[in-house]
């Protein structure tokens, strides 16, 4: 998966406008253009498309975790220079706040069903014997479960309103 792809699917998934894109950002303390949004949004075939660096991708994922859980001290994590798909799974965990039965429910929502401990391997330290790097297909599908629950309107289990009396 692409950088692209990636900030694609979390906009459409939170129904992200382009004002919405910009303030995730300023919450990391990046200041982005419109058109520089506008831009990474297009398809690789659109003449003005440009291509989201690791850096990018990293500040919007760290504007996410504030913006949808707060920062616990002042001080905001500097963004990676360089991304792989483990450290995007990990910052997209902590921005909406899952733990492991949370994962493994939204990569079921997908067909794919893995255990806990293949789970934890994808965030161990890199140099740790269990660590196992995550392949695109494994966070394209987390990014689908994602969007099943917050886009497309499931319920989500803490949701009260998903009780046996609600009607939709």
């Amino acid at each position: 998966m692409t950088n692209n792809d990636i900030l694609r699917r979390l906009r459409y998934t939170f129904d992200f406008d382009d004002s919405k894109m910009i303030a995730v950002f300023a919450a990391a303390n990046s200041r982005v253009t419109r058109s520089q949004v506008s831009n990474w949004l297009k398809k690789s075939d659109d003449p003005e498309f440009e291509e989201c660096g690791d850096h990018q991708l990293a500040t919007f994922l760290n504007g996410l975790i504030k913006d949808r859980r707060g920062t616990k001290d002042s001080e905001l994590p500097e963004p990676e220079q360089s991304l792989n798909n483990n450290i995007i799974f990990r910052k997209l965990k902590i921005a909406l706040d899952l733990k492991a039965d949370d994962i493994l429910r939204l990569l079921a929502a997908s067909d794919v069903h893995i255990s806990k401990h293949e789970l934890s391997a994808f965030f161990r330290k890199p140099d740790h014997k269990h660590y196992r790097q995550c392949k695109d297909q494994i966070l394209r599908n987390f990014l689908s479960g994602v969007q099943l629950e917050y886009r497309d309107g499931r319920p989500q289990q803490d949701d009260p309103s998903a009780t046996a009396g609600h009607v939709s």
